[in-house]
């Protein structure tokens, strides 16, 4: 008796059935069609773009080029706002004498644009000008603020011109000065001219 009771009352929601299923089905289909929640993106690092053969200019405030950022790529992660580049170029630019050179095989912009960071095979080159000869700087790794036109870096360093080799570790090269500071562990090669 109780059995053919529920046998009846199931019946008459038998009809509902399907409803219920159709409505279970659209709850699943909106949650996979909605986004990311915030918490799931901040933790996805995707590239959002990628640029090739990537070249800036940035003006002084008489509008004349101040520096260039140049590299082989770039991409960028929107969930860090981090910039990388492949064989990024510095190229820093004066009125009274030839431009300084700073190189690397990576690097990486901060989200503000302020600051770049160079890592591996990092290479300046400042060409004679004047009185002073040309000086070059090796390094892996180098942390540049372009607007300061500022340098450096608390790893080892090699330093060379045309009589002295410079081994240290450490280094702040303020380019706009002209001006080199070795931090640690300084050691000097020199050859005098022989001429």
């Amino acid at each position: 008796m109780f059995a053919n009771r529920f046998f009846d009352k199931a019946r008459s929601w038998l009809p509902l059935l399907p409803l219920l299923l159709l409505l279970l089905a659209t709850y699943w289909l909106d949650k996979q069609v909605q986004p990311l929640t915030q918490a799931q993106n901040q933790q996805r690092h995707d590239v959002d773009y990628v640029v090739d053969s990537f070249s800036a200019v940035t003006l002084n405030l008489q509008g004349r080029p101040r520096y260039t950022l140049s590299a082989e790529k770039l991409w960028h992660y929107p969930d860090d706002d981090s910039t990388h580049l492949e064989m990024p170029k510095v190229t820093s630019l004066y009125a009274d004498r030839p431009p300084t050179i700073t190189s690397a095989q990576t690097g990486m912009v901060s989200s503000k644009g302020d600051d770049v960071y160079l890592y591996d095979d990092v290479n300046v080159v400042r060409p004679a000008s004047g009185d002073l000869g040309e000086q070059r700087f090796v390094t892996g790794y180098l942390h540049v603020v372009p607007d300061r036109d500022w340098a450096e870096t608390n790893q080892s360093v090699v330093m060379t011109n045309q009589y002295n080799i410079i081994r240290a570790v450490g280094m702040e090269l303020d380019n706009q000065a002209r001006t080199v500071k070795l931090l640690s562990r300084v050691r000097a090669n020199h050859e005098p001219n022989r001429n």
